[in-house]
């Protein structure tokens, strides 16, 4: 079992790196090198969980020295809480290109969120893993609440948003604030699936059940197989 979670690790990491070569190489070597570190306490924080993560385990995986670290990080817990800072923007920054991309149509949107959620590059199973942790542990840590419920409140906003635009289209008699809230709720739900339960819960099976569920909601937008309607009946 070890030795298939590294492989998959390895993989995870070698998609993430081979993502964006020409943003990489513009990276400044400070940055990348915060950067390298931001990856491998993520690696460690997945691996070990996120009480028993050392210094010991980030350094080995990012093949650096402590005294690199303490030059980049003041402690242990400023690299934790820039490591949720950048996972925190990435998944930001990921969903509203998505969203960006479709225009303002209100049910692309929501499906360009849905899908988007559901991606590599955003919900590898180490980063996954990294996100449950910290989140466990935002109960009692002011700054990581803050990280994730910033995160948390954007998303659902602009979940929210796309469900009043189609109620407003279409007449639906629902709550758009109710309808995000239990949308969102499956994404995390599919998530935790997607991490402990890998060979039921593919992505793909969890795009697909996260459509099925929202084609219903709103059959004047989408089909039953959460494609979109293309010339949907509205009341405007």
């Amino acid at each position: 079992m070890k030795r298939e979670n590294d492989n998959s690790n390895r993989k995870e990491q070698a998609r993430d790196a081979t993502a964006s070569p020409e943003k990489v190489r513009r990276r400044e070597p400070k940055e990348l090198r915060r950067e390298q570190l931001i990856t491998a306490t993520i690696d460690a924080i997945a691996e070990h969980g996120y009480a028993a993560t050392t210094m010991a385990h980030i350094t080995d995986n990012a093949g650096l020295s402590r005294g690199i670290v303490n030059f980049h990080f003041e402690s242990k817990e400023s690299l934790f809480v820039e490591t949720l800072r950048f996972m925190a923007d990435e998944y930001a920054e990921h969903w509203q290109a998505a969203v960006s991309s479709v225009g303002d149509d209100a049910a692309a949107r929501l499906l360009a969120l849905i899908i988007a959620d559901f991606s590599p590059a955003i919900s590898s199973r180490r980063k996954i893993a990294t996100w449950i942790a910290f989140r466990a542990e935002a109960v009692s840590n002011a700054a990581y609440r803050e990280l994730c419920w910033s995160r948390d409140d954007a998303f659902l906003q602009a979940i929210g948003s796309s469900c009043a635009q189609m109620k407003a289209e279409a007449g639906y008699h629902l709550s758009p604030e109710h309808i995000a809230s239990a949308i969102y709720a499956m994404q995390e739900g599919l998530w935790l699936r997607m991490l402990l339960e890998r060979n039921e819960m593919s992505r793909e099976t969890a795009t697909a059940t996260a459509l099925g569920i929202i084609a219903p909601v709103f059959p004047k937008h989408f089909n039953p197989d959460g494609s979109l309607v293309e010339h949907p009946k509205v009341t405007q």
